[in-house]
C-alpha cells in the first residue's frame, strides 16, 4: 500500500492517525510523536487511550526520547559544558520525558499491519545534538504490537541518549488491586522524595518489591524502576525478558524487549484525579535508568554517525 493511498483519520490536535491491523489485533498510530493511540485484541483494551480531543493525556503511548524519564534539577553536564533542560515537573524540580512526545513525525511508510515514522530533533539548548529517529509500529497475529526505534546522530558531537515507550497498559475490567503482577527483577532502584535515584538494592525474596512470582499488587504504589531482568522460560531462548500482569478473570497483558533495553519502570499510575488514578499500569522498557543524563548508567554515547536500536513488544491474552 503506497503512502499516498493508505487509510488515515484526521486526530484534531495529535496529527495524522493510521490503522492497523493483524489477526485479531488492532491499533492506532498517531504522527505527533509517533504515539500509540490504541492496542485492542478481540476489541478489548490493552492500554490506556487519550480523549479524542486535545493532546496526549498523561504521556500515554508517548515515544519517549533522547532521555527516558527525568533529568534532575533541569540540568545536566555533558563532555564539562553544562546544559539547562526546561523543567517541566516543577513540583520535583525535573525534566520529565525528553523532547519528541509531541513533535510531528513523518510518515515514511504505511501497511496492513505496520507504519515508519521519522523525526530530526534539531539543536537547541537543551540538546544541542542532532538527532535522527525512525520508529516503527508492526502488528502480528500471534506476538502483538512490536515497536523498532533507531536513533542516528546526524550531527558533529557525540550525543548522550536514550528511549523508552510510555504505556499504561490494561490486564483486564477489574480494579488494578485485584491485578497480578509478574516481574522477574533481581533489582529495583530506590528514588528520593522527588523520584531521583539514590542506589540500586538488590531485591530480597519476599520483600514488598519482589514480584518474581506473581502477586496481587493490592494498594501497593510504585513508581521505581527495576534491573537485573532475567529471561524465563521460552524468551530465555530468545534473550528477552518480559513483564506480566493478569487479571482475576483471565486476561493480562504481557511487555518484552531485548537485551537493548536493561530497565522497566514500572508505575502504578496514582493520580489525583478520580478518573485517572489507578486506571492503567504503566510498563517502560528502558535503555538506561532515570536521571542517567546525570549519573550515566548505561548511557548511551551516540558518536557522530553512528546508530542505536531498540525494540519491545505489548501482547495480550
Amino acid at each position: 500500500m503506497t503512502a499516498a493511498a493508505r487509510p488515515s483519520l484526521p486526530l484534531r490536535a495529535r496529527g495524522e492517525r493510521i490503522e492497523l491491523r493483524a489477526g485479531e489485533y488492532r491499533a492506532a498510530v498517531s504522527s505527533v510523536g509517533a504515539m500509540l493511540e490504541s492496542l485492542e485484541l478481540a476489541g478489548r483494551p490493552l492500554v490506556l487511550i487519550s480523549p479524542e480531543d486535545g493532546p496526549m493525556l498523561l504521556h500515554r503511548g508517548a515515544l519517549i526520547a533522547p532521555w527516558p524519564n527525568r533529568i534532575g534539577r533541569g540540568a545536566y553536564v555533558w563532555e564539562g559544558e553544562e546544559i539547562l533542560v526546561p523543567v517541566n515537573e516543577p513540583e520535583r524540580g525535573n525534566a520529565l520525558h525528553g523532547l519528541v512526545s509531541f513533535s510531528e513525525f513523518e510518515v515514511l511508510s504505511a501497511q496492513e499491519d505496520a507504519v515508519v515514522l521519522a523525526h530530526t530533533l534539531r539543536p537547541q539548548p537543551a540538546y544541542p545534538f542532532t538527532l535522527r529517529l525512525e520508529v516503527e509500529h508492526r502488528l502480528d497475529a500471534a506476538e502483538g504490537l512490536t515497536t523498532r526505534v533507531r536513533a542516528l546522530n546526524a550531527g558533529t558531537r557525540t550525543a548522550p541518549y536514550g528511549v523508552c515507550p510510555h504505556p499504561y497498559v490494561v490486564a483486564g475490567p477489574e480494579p488494578l488491586e485485584e491485578w497480578s503482577l509478574e516481574l522477574p527483577a533481581e533489582e529495583v532502584l530506590e528514588v528520593d522524595e522527588n523520584l531521583l535515584p539514590l542506589r540500586t538494592q538488590r531485591i530480597a525474596p519476599g520483600s514488598e518489591w519482589d514480584f518474581r512470582t506473581a502477586r496481587r499488587l493490592g494498594d501497593l504504589q510504585i513508581d521505581h524502576a527495576f534491573t537485573g531482568l532475567l529471561p524465563r522460560g521460552a524468551d530465555a531462548e530468545r534473550s528477552r525478558w518480559s513483564v506480566r500482569v493478569s487479571a482475576p478473570g483471565g486476561t493480562g497483558v504481557e511487555v518484552s524487549a531485548d537485551g537493548s533495553c536493561p530497565w522497566v519502570q514500572v508505575h502504578t499510575a496514582d493520580r489525583p484525579e478520580p478518573e485517572n488514578d489507578r486506571k492503567g499500569l504503566a510498563l517502560e522498557p528502558m535503555t538506561c535508568p532515570p536521571d542517567a543524563f546525570r549519573s550515566g548508567t548505561d548511557l548511551v554515547r551516540l558518536e557522530p554517525g553512528s546508530t542505536h536500536e531498540a525494540s519491545w513488544s505489548i501482547r495480550g491474552w
